[in-house]
């Protein structure tokens, strides 16, 4: 019934002079994403062709589903432009779509060739007549279909169809540049880093190791949400850097006052993430943080905390409501190994009173008290560095990761 998948760039085709990068960026990632050798590409103006020469629609659209800059995609049936064969093929898709039940249905046509001697109007009335004709499972309401059949007439063939498969949107990843992602073995952060990469960033992740302050698995679960990630990354891999922040953080822990500690760990970790994200060619820093949800994300603290950096900090959840969060960390296959019962170290010695609304003379004043400085420092010289494929299989132990114990 369906030879080959249509796919749609939706706001690609808007980009004017840089159009062309991005649909030659988007492509690439399809061929990529899809891996199929037996399928064929065709490109026509501002969409995509992928002939399926035989091979199973539902894999190829797995991989599109791993592809950002994608509008939308359908499984679409070829015909020739005469309008008998537009009949009988419309059949044929209308038949192959209902069951045993009556659905209501419309019929939708777009003739893109104003040249076609029939107008739009008229392909839907005689395409609907005809194939209400011929089956007995259909009843017609505009209003409210449950299935709408689809004709388009362009130049060289008309294309029938029955669903628009929603894509990602956004845009393709790498082209707006590299980010780094503050990684957390929590719910919040890979779900910006998604975001992010749904928008054209491509991300590395940096990841502060405290054990034995932290569990050994709360790092293995930054490891796994990595691998998550990697799927929708260039070549499916994304790089990782693992921080040991023991030292520091339990000078921290012994030297600031428990109401502040929150608050200056944070700026410890920007200060670390901009010097490394200044190696690795990362242009902006990405969190996730959401306002109000804890106590370092009230608007003082993050003004506070984000003082310590002049790169740009983009925190795509900030206006997001938790569930709404939770909605994305599910749809990603993130949520469960989120949820694992390990805390991180700006977890692990929660103050039972921290500060909503530091100042910041207080947060100088506190760190000049001690050379933070030099263990930030050894820090981002001691950072472990590793590049992580969703395929394989990685356990920290075996990597010598555990960088705190380690040192």
């Amino acid at each position: 019934m369906y030879e080959r998948i249509l796919v749609r760039y939706g706001d690609l085709t808007l980009k004017g002079k840089n159009k062309k990068i991005f649909v030659d960026k988007v492509n690439s990632l399809i061929r990529e994403k899809v891996s199929n050798p037996n399928v064929v590409y065709e490109k026509k103006h501002d969409r995509l062709y992928i002939l399926l020469n035989g091979e199973d629609h539902n894999k190829v659209i797995k991989g599109l589903d791993k592809v950002s800059g994608l509008s939308s995609y359908s499984l679409v049936s070829k015909s020739e432009r005469d309008i008998e064969s537009i009949k009988e093929n419309a059949l044929k898709v209308i038949n192959g779509e209902i069951g045993q039940k009556v659905i209501k249905f419309k019929v939708e046509s777009k003739r893109s060739d104003k040249q076609y001697p029939i107008q739009s109007p008229e392909i839907t009335q005689i395409v609907a007549s005809y194939v209400l004709k011929n089956t007995s499972m259909l009843v017609v309401d505009v209003h409210n279909p449950e299935l709408t059949l689809s004709v388009e007439v362009r130049h060289d063939a008309a294309f029938i169809y029955c669903k628009k498969i929603k894509g990602m949107g956004g845009f393709p990843v790498g082209v707006a540049g590299k980010g780094l992602l503050m990684l957390s073995g929590g719910i919040d952060s890979p779900v910006a880093g998604f975001l992010s990469m749904k928008q054209g960033v491509e991300i590395e992740g940096i990841h502060f190791e405290s054990t034995p302050l932290t569990s050994i698995e709360s790092a293995q679960k930054v490891i796994d949400l990595t691998k998550k990630l990697a799927i929708y990354a260039p070549h499916s891999r994304i790089r990782l850097h693992m921080v040991p922040f023991m030292e520091l953080h339990s000078a921290l822990i012994d030297n600031i006052p428990e109401a502040y500690n929150i608050t200056i760990m944070r700026r410890m970790m920007y200060r670390i993430s901009e010097k490394i994200a200044l190696k690795n060619n990362c242009i902006i820093l990405i969190n996730g943080e959401s306002v109000g949800q804890v106590a370092s994300q009230t608007l003082k603290s993050m003004s506070v905390i984000n003082e310590v950096v002049r790169m740009p900090v983009i925190r795509p959840l900030a206006t997001y409501d938790k569930l709404d969060i939770i909605g994305i960390s599910r749809k990603i296959d993130c949520y469960n190994i989120s949820i694992r019962p390990f805390e991180d170290c700006c977890t692990v010695y929660v103050p039972k009173k921290p500060t909503t609304a530091p100042k910041l003379d207080r947060c100088i004043y506190y760190e000049s008290k001690y050379d933070f400085d030099s263990l930030v420092d050894r820090c981002v010289e001691k950072t472990k560095t590793i590049a992580i494929s969703y395929k394989e299989k990685l356990d920290i132990t075996m990597l010598g990761l555990v960088v705190s114990e380690v040192l």
